[in-house]
């Protein structure tokens, strides 16, 4: 009985990225404020675990205050119920978690998330997602879209800080 109901839930989830030893940190492109004169530096790599890290430092001289980072692919199908799950370690902070229905918008759907410092699996519900652009809200309906091709991990908490984000799996259920 136990086997049939994973066998449920495996088939209802997309597997969106499984890290593991074998991962490629250039999956994954890294962006800072530096395209807009900042400071803040951040970088991904693949740790000895397999884990994807993403870690660095927020400045917010010349303007800056984000690091980034981002992965795309081909579309993946989605429905009005649609969850990313998220298994991850924080640092405690606050990050933000968006995606792009697709790539080439100019726009993202986004929303906050807070780490406990701890392993844990965050779920966010893709219709809770609202659009923006440069950190401002748009005018626009949240994230309805039959597909979306890039998710994005994006560190912006106002203050100069060091961050890591340690990542094991993104799932769409």
């Amino acid at each position: 009985m136990i086997n049939l109901l994973f066998l449920i839930l495996a088939m209802n989830t997309t597997m969106i990225y499984d890290f593991n030893k074998d991962s490629s940190s250039k999956d994954w492109l890294t962006v800072d404020d530096g395209v807009m004169g900042g400071l803040s530096q951040g970088k991904f790599s693949i740790d000895a675990e397999g884990n994807g890290v993403f870690s660095g430092t927020v400045s917010i001289e010349n303007n800056g205050g984000f690091s980034s980072v981002r992965h795309q692919f081909d579309k993946i199908k989605t429905t009005k119920d649609s969850k990313i799950l998220i298994r991850l370690k924080g640092d405690g902070k606050d990050y933000q978690f968006r995606i792009k229905d697709k790539s080439n918008s100019y726009y993202s759907y986004i929303t906050t998330f807070k780490t406990t410092g701890k392993w844990e699996t965050v779920e966010i519900k893709l219709s809770d997602l609202y659009p923006s652009f440069r950190g401002r809200k748009l005018n626009l309906p949240n994230f309805n879209s039959d597909f979306f091709e890039e998710i994005v991990f994006l560190v912006g908490n106002k203050k100069k800080e060091s961050f890591q984000l340690v990542l094991d799996k993104i799932e769409l259920k």
